[in-house]
């Protein structure tokens, strides 16, 4: 009999997903003869054992939808909630992919589907996997489908704050995705010419943000765009996570939970607190734009749609060979088959000697530091 093999999308949502699925299941189904089950929703459909056949007339169609076919959860499969309690379902997962005689699982998602799929792999299940993230975050692998889009989506926020901006004499901030990595806002506020740039690898101090601004105004330029992630961190805030984390004893833990629990629960604080923050600071009137969710809709740019196909392609090229364990990764012009086990508990985030941060910095971009 042909192989079967078994494809799943976990996480959040991100453009190109489909594409992805597309291109790993029209590779295999016509190139290689093997049939393609999808489970519903994640690593929690696995869990249930609710599939959908993925044949040629499954896959017709879907390469520009956003989202994905499949849908998808957040569920670990170490620590899933059944019955209102977290329990371990691996052992139901493995045995699933035992009932459907599977050689082999394709997991698309970002760093914690790899974690995911990881654990799996050495429950002794093929498993291999696709790097998918707005957040572009995913270590060892150039970019992630789904950054493309989502980039795309957040330059032309930025672009239209523009108009607005100039013409009330305006601050206006822009709160963008990318809790641990600023690649987003980065690029962003880069493409936009935004004024500000505050991402979660530099802290910034709100009075040089203002300081910057306040430079704007008095040579005649009366607005500023501030492009913000929403994992950005004042020095303040920075130093008390720093501190808690360099001790053992029960109060500097202590102290490092409350600042965590501080900047999570102040979202979408932390960019309100800073539109006040300028606001008094400056005297300028500050209003507060938060993207959200649009950043991930709607359909795949045709950079995404090109890389998830090529990936997913690669990644049927893969299984046809018995390669597994590992993700499939961009590499210039070509892909690279990286071991899960490097890629697990690591995240790519912006370096400050990037490129970028030095081109954004001779434009006199602001990054608050």
């Amino acid at each position: 009999m042909s192989k079967m093999i078994g494809i799943l999308t976990s996480g959040g949502d991100s453009p190109g997903l489909n594409a992805a699925i597309r291109g790993v299941g029209k590779a295999l189904l016509g190139r290689y003869g093997m049939r393609v089950i999808g489970f519903r929703d994640g690593f929690r459909g696995m869990m249930e054992n609710r599939t959908q056949l993925l044949d040629s007339a499954a896959l017709s169609g879907i390469l520009t939808l956003g989202g994905t076919i499949l849908g998808t959860s957040r569920d670990k499969p170490y620590a899933m909630p059944v019955a209102g309690k977290l329990m371990d379902m691996t052992g139901v997962i493995v045995e699933n992919y035992r009932k459907h005689h599977l050689d082999a699982l394709v997991c698309l998602g970002g760093g914690g589907t790899q974690k995911n799929a990881y654990h799996l792999m050495k429950q002794g299940l093929n498993v291999i996997t696709l790097p998918k993230t707005i957040d572009n975050d995913v270590a060892l692998t150039d970019v992630s489908f789904g950054y493309d889009t989502a980039l795309g989506i957040a330059t032309e926020a930025v672009d239209r704050l523009h108009s607005t901006a100039h013409s009330h004499h305006r601050i206006l901030v822009l709160e963008l995705m990318g809790n641990k990595a600023g690649w987003l806002a980065l690029g962003a506020g880069i493409a936009g010419g935004a004024d500000v740039i505050l991402i979660p690898e530099i802290p910034y101090d709100v009075k040089q943000v203002a300081a910057a601004i306040m430079r704007r105004s008095h040579s005649g330029q009366g607005f500023s765009i501030v492009a913000m992630a929403e994992g950005a961190v004042s020095r303040e805030d920075a130093a008390r996570l720093a501190e808690g984390g360099k001790g053992k004893d029960k109060k500097k833990k202590e102290q490092k939970q409350q600042a965590q629990e501080r900047i999570a629960d102040s979202k979408p604080g932390n960019s309100l607190q800073l539109a006040r923050q300028l606001e008094e600071l400056t005297g300028l009137e500050s209003r507060l734009t938060i993207l959200g969710y649009l950043q991930r809709g709607g359909t795949p740019s045709a950079g995404d749609r090109l890389l998830a196909t090529r990936l997913g392609t690669a990644c049927a090229d893969l299984i046809n060979k018995g390669e597994f364990g590992v993700m499939v990764a961009a590499r210039g012009d070509g892909v690279k088959a990286v071991p899960l086990k490097d890629v697990v508990g690591k995240r790519k985030t912006v370096p400050l000697d990037h490129d970028w941060v030095k081109s954004a910095r001779s434009v006199h971009t602001c990054f608050g530091d």
